[in-house]
Parts: structure tokens; sequence; C-alpha cells
């Protein structure tokens, strides 16, 4: 009945569009600091680093026996064992403490699964103070459906958190995208402003070599003019220039 139970507590999980491994895993072992081992039969990630911790290992054997029985009074003895059952795998739940295997980011109750239905209805019939009980024991009764039910606003939560999380990568990214565009508009007046400084400095420096009376251009070539021996020339508008520079002035 263990394993039966396990068996659909995982068939659940995977329905509910949890994913295995990420957002929830099966018979994962810890030993805690005492030595002992804790092995919960599921544990559900959530949100904020928080845990829940789901257990299937309920024994139903006197409800089956309780169903199979047709004498009125071994029904009834059956049915008292039955709900003593269930209250002692609650109690035993409690004991174990498996709200600190996490530490304090775990929640703070365990989800005791119930695979079968109307078990847990005949025995909350019986004994109607049995869901109380457990929940004083940070025990939460649950079956098929108000387990599926839980387990699916754990994925929209996940999914609610997905969602938050590309919004918040999305404005980091639009951020940092707009501090890098600032760096290069900067870097980009920096340049601009050099080549300014360039094409000033390149005109002085033009001025001095072929402006005004006795410029350089003028007076090397000159030296041509007088001898020097040379197989170059200097380029004919810029000493067209700078003849037009020496004439008017």
């Amino acid at each position: 009945q263990g394993a039966w139970g396990e068996m659909i507590l995982d068939k659940l999980l995977e329905s509910s569009g949890l994913v295995k491994g990420q957002e929830y895993t099966m018979q994962e072992s810890t030993t805690q600091a005492d030595g002992t081992r804790l092995r919960p039969d599921a544990v559900v990630m959530l949100p904020e680093e928080k845990y829940l911790i789901i257990d299937s290992k309920v024994s139903l054997l006197h409800y089956e026996k309780f169903c199979n029985a047709t004498d009125e009074g071994e029904r009834t003895r059956l049915l008292r064992l039955h709900v003593e059952s269930m209250r002692t795998h609650a109690k035993g739940l409690g004991e174990k403490d498996y709200t600190k295997l996490y530490g304090v980011q775990s929640v703070d109750f365990v989800l005791m699964f119930v695979p079968i239905e109307p078990a847990f209805l005949l025995a909350l019939r019986e004994r109607p103070e049995i869901f109380h009980e457990a929940y004083d024991r940070q025990v939460v009764m649950v079956t098929h459906r108000t387990l599926m039910a839980t387990l699916r606003t754990i994925h929209g939560l996940w999914k609610n958190e997905r969602i938050t999380r590309n919004h918040l990568e999305i404005a980091n990214r639009a951020g940092a995208l707009y501090e890098k565009f600032v760096g290069f508009s900067e870097d980009l007046g920096r340049i601009g402003k050099h080549v300014k400084d360039a094409q000033e400095s390149y005109e002085k420096a033009v001025g001095k070599l072929s402006e005004g009376p006795g410029n350089l251009v003028r007076q090397v070539e000159m030296l041509k003019d007088l001898g020097a021996k040379t197989n170059k020339a200097i380029h004919p508008r810029l000493l067209e220039r700078s003849l037009e520079e020496g004439r008017d002035a």
C-alpha cells in the first residue's frame, strides 16, 4: 500500500504541471546532525526557498478489511482501528518534525496524503476532530482532490514567479543597455572633440606651411630654384596656394 500511495502521489505531481527535479523531488533522503535519517515521500519547492513536505505512507489495511467485512460487530471494530491508524500516523508525522528538515526556510506543516478519499471521509465522519488533532501537530490531511488543488496553486505561484523574474531580468538588461548607450554616446562626443581639435591643428599647421610672405613652401621651392638636387616636387595645389598667399600678402 505504501508503494501504491507513492505511485499515486508521483502521478499527481507529474500531472500538476510541476517539473520533477526542479520544483519537486521524490524520496530524497537527508541525514540530520544527530545521525537520524529523514526520507519524505515528496518535497515540493516553493518560491522564496520554501519547502512543502508530503507523506503518502498511510496504512489503509483496516479500511480495506472494513469494506470487505459483513459482520456488523467486526465492521465497528475495524472502523475504530482504521481511525486510530490514521491518528497514529498523523502523530508520528508530527513527531518526526519534518518542518526542520530545511531549517527556518521550510513551511510549518506537512501534508499527509490519503490516496483513497472515502477512507478519509469515513474516518472524518466517525471522528470529526481527527483533522484538527492532526493540524495541531502541524500535519494537514489531504486527499486526491485537495492535494491536486494545492499543487495547482503552487504551479501557479511558480508561473507568476517566473514572470516576475523575467520582468526583473528585462529591467536589469534594459538598465545595463541604457548605461552602455550613455557611455557610447560620451565616447562618441570625446571622439568628435578630438577630431575637431585635430582639424584645427591641421589647419594651423597648413597655414604655417603655406600662408603669409616667406612661407615655408615658398622658401623650400626657392631652394629648388637655386639648384637644390631633388627628384621630387611639391604638390601643385600646395605650391599654388603658397604663391597666391605670397602675392596677396
